[in-house]
């Protein structure tokens, strides 16, 4: 099934560099990131882990809100 996502310029540079980290398509980062989410348990996600942000040397969230969240994001992930 296809799907048409629109992300922001800095957010769809930093999903890119992301998935050629990863050496894999885009879409598959995108499949890995929403099957993990559905695997979880609980009602939902952690929100500690956002605002834990300015606690974990992340970065300044106040300047670069979405790189420092996709960090975190991304740490998160490799911490399972």
């Amino acid at each position: 099934m296809r799907i048409q996502i629109d992300f922001e310029s800095e957010q769809h540079v930093l999903v890119k560099r992301k998935a050629a980290d990863l050496g894999i398509s885009v879409a598959e980062y995108i499949c890995r990131l929403v099957e993990r989410d559905l695997a979880q348990t609980g009602p939902g996600a952690d929100i500690s882990a956002i605002f834990g942000i300015g606690d974990s040397g992340g970065g300044d969230i106040a300047v670069d809100r979405m790189g420092v969240t996709a960090e975190a994001i991304a740490a998160r992930a490799t911490r399972r």
